[in-house]
């Protein structure tokens, strides 16, 4: 708080509160300022927002939630966790990377792709990257050039309408609600199934890519937004009318970043959106915006492999509505990777330059955060090798005890396909 007023002390901050808890009125913002010795006070309002943030109530769940997920999700074992190899390592192989531009013209959207190959094997999927809101193509580079050294060809998508240039063009940025077209819940989406159509014709032209692209078994990751574009593709259904009914009723000045973005989609004209490419075997999703998106049923219609990644410090899509009660609802092959203390941004690229959100909440990034980055590599690669022959071999690194190997006592990270009765008990509130 002596952060959001410069000049302030300790003792006055202190003298303010005991005065503005005693008013009849009860307590407020409003009240406290009110309360202040001075005539004029100035307040650092993008401090004052990510106080406000980092104290929302759904926020503050999360990170009591995190203490029992913690606890319950932990492995005991005398014996530490060995493997023959560590995928978290850079494989073999040199990666070559090139940048292609398509245009779709139907939809009037130029979409640049960065394709990272090597020699490959022909029976790996192909990985395609969506990034978050205001973000771009290169967020997740380091995770890509890891999947590429292993042979595993990946396509970085860029989305036009939801990149870091669109959120700059934006005409209201001061309404979250307003930042974000509607229509991009459904290009989104679009995007990477136009994406698919061009590579595939670029798997049968002479070229670098000839037989690299392996369009038909494709595992997508989404980080944010592209958490949710990666849902929508692998089979979760859009409903829209519980989207509205939220906004209209529940939506308040309380509520989480995240949960006003997603309120961008309120004003589309349909009740339900199908949006699945079957091409789309699995996908992971890591620090989704899901909120009221999928309502209480859209996510049961996913029947394919699923990995979700939850940051229980993420102040700007909370892991209880966002992460954790939707992975309740999804019925394929599942597993949630839980990093305790971990923000919205903890996974980015620590050579990506510095994001709008870390100007608003607090974020865990850079060294410290470099287990939770070497994990997310180890696992997405075990998770995409699920589809192939391979499978086997890379079981023992989607399992708790490899997770808990690179716990820290500062990051407590935990895997499981499955949550106890004990939390499952404790989302029950969060249901209704």
């Amino acid at each position: 708080m002596g952060g959001v007023i410069p000049g302030s002390t300790a003792e006055s901050i202190k003298a303010t509160l005991n005065f503005a808890l005693r008013q009849a009125n009860g307590f407020s913002a409003l009240s406290f300022l009110r309360a202040y010795p001075g005539e004029n006070i100035t307040v650092d309002a993008t401090k004052a927002v990510g106080f406000a943030v980092e104290l929302n109530p759904n926020s503050l769940q999360s990170q009591a939630f995190g203490l029992l997920l913690e606890r319950e999700l932990s492995v005991e074992s005398r014996i530490p966790f060995k493997a023959a190899f560590d995928p978290a390592v850079l494989g073999r192989q040199t990666v070559q990377q090139q940048t292609i531009v398509l245009n779709d013209r139907q939809r009037n959207r130029m979409i640049p792709v960065d394709i990272y190959s090597t020699q490959g094997n022909a029976e790996n999927p192909l990985v395609v990257l969506s990034h978050g809101f205001g973000a771009n193509r290169r967020f997740l580079s380091y995770l890509a050039r890891h999947l590429a050294s292993h042979g595993i060809t990946v396509a970085a998508v860029e989305h036009p309408g939801s990149n870091v240039d669109a959120v700059g063009r934006a005409s209201d940025t001061q309404n979250l609600g307003r930042l974000l077209s509607a229509t991009e819940f459904i290009n989104r989406p679009k995007d990477i199934s136009f994406v698919l159509n061009e590579l595939a014709k670029l798997n049968t032209q002479l070229g670098q890519l000839q037989g690299k692209l392996n369009t038909e078994k494709v595992t997508i990751i989404g980080h944010s937004l592209g958490g949710y574009t990666a849902l929508a593709l692998v089979g979760g259904e859009v409903d829209l009318e519980e989207l509205r009914k939220f906004c209209k009723d529940s939506l308040n000045i309380g509520e989480a970043p995240g949960d006003w973005l997603q309120c961008s989609a309120a004003s589309l004209e349909e009740s339900k959106l199908k949006l699945q490419d079957e091409r789309v075997k699995s996908a992971i999703a890591l620090n989704p915006l899901v909120g009221k998106l999928f309502g209480k049923k859209g996510l049961t219609q996913v029947t394919k492999p699923v990995l979700v990644l939850s940051g229980t410090e993420d102040a700007l899509t909370p892991a209880l509505k966002h992460q954790i009660e939707p992975f309740t609802q999804l019925r394929g092959e599942k597993y949630l990777l839980t990093a305790i203390g971990g923000t919205h941004l903890s996974i980015s690229d620590p050579r990506h330059p510095e994001s709008a959100a870390t100007t608003i909440v607090k974020e865990r990034r850079g060294e410290e955060t470099k287990y939770l980055r070497q994990l997310t590599k180890g696992v997405s690669l075990a998770f995409i090798k699920q589809l192939t022959p391979e499978a086997k071999i890379y079981k023992p690194f989607l399992t708790p005890a490899y997770a808990q190997s690179l716990s820290t006592p500062e990051l407590p990270l935990r895997l499981a396909s499955e949550l106890p009765a004990s939390i499952k008990r404790w989302l029950e509130p969060v249901e209704k």
